[in-house]
Formats: structure tokens, sequence, C-alpha cells
């Protein structure tokens, strides 16, 4: 039986883009876009990158400024022991789907608001899924 749990924000981040940017079925549509390789983690959290909605092939191309001149549903970041994914896009919905997988999530009182979803273990990135999931769902509905 394993008894070590992955506690480092940037594999934890690592982790979660590769099932991102690798899941074509339940996560189509969605990417990863400007990714730091070399970024640090601080205790407030540094951007290791954004997930964004792809449109025409492109996440960052010309048509998707026409229809959404900003693509991006939700941005990670790193701490030294987890990563934190603040939604852009559905904030509602995501706080939902964190609560169903256990991550904890709280919102952030900004404008337009935020939610945060703490992603505190490597077990935890498949339950993030989840919340990602959430978030193309409500983010193809607009």
């Amino acid at each position: 039986m394993v008894t070590d749990r992955l506690a480092d924000g940037v594999r934890i981040a690592q982790l979660l883009a590769s099932e991102v940017t690798g899941n074509e079925s339940r996560l189509r549509g969605l990417t990863v876009a400007d990714a730091d390789p070399e970024v640090e983690p601080t205790a407030d959290g540094a951007l290791a990158y954004r997930i964004v909605r792809e449109r025409d092939g492109s996440p960052d191309g010309d048509a998707s400024a026409e229809t959404d001149p900003d693509p991006t549903v939700a941005e990670v970041y790193v701490q030294p022991d987890r990563a934190r994914i603040e939604a852009v896009a559905a904030p509602d919905a995501v706080a939902d789907a964190a609560r169903e997988v256990d991550l904890r999530v709280r919102p952030k009182a900004v404008r337009p608001p935020r939610t945060l979803v703490f992603v505190e273990d490597g077990a935890g990135v498949k339950r993030a899924l989840a919340v990602l999931e959430a978030v193309r769902s409500e983010s193809d509905d607009r």
C-alpha cells in the first residue's frame, strides 16, 4: 500500500494540465494556454497556466476573438503544497461540482466573481476533472 501522497503544487498542476490536454472526451474543447514551465510556487500562488476554450482549432485564434474576446474559463496557480483552480466561468456550477467530489472550495469576492478550488494532492487531480467538466458544460451553454 502506498502511504506517500503527492503534495507538490507544481507537480499537481502538471498532472492537471496533462489530464486537460489528454482528455479528448469529457474535456473536449478545453486546452492549456500560456503555460509557464519555469513557474515557482509562492505562498499566494503563482500563475502556472490558463485553461481556455478552443475555437476553430486555436485557443487564441482570430475567429475566437470575434465571438469571445477572452476564452479563459479557469486559471491554475501553484503554491508550495497544492494547486489552486480559479474558475472564471460558471462559478456556481464549479462550486457545486467541487463540493460533490469533496474538494475544498470557496468564493473569491471580485468582479466578475470567481470560485477557488484547492487540489491538495495528486489524487485530487482526477476529482478536479469533474470541476473542469462543469466549467466546460456551463461555458458551452453561454
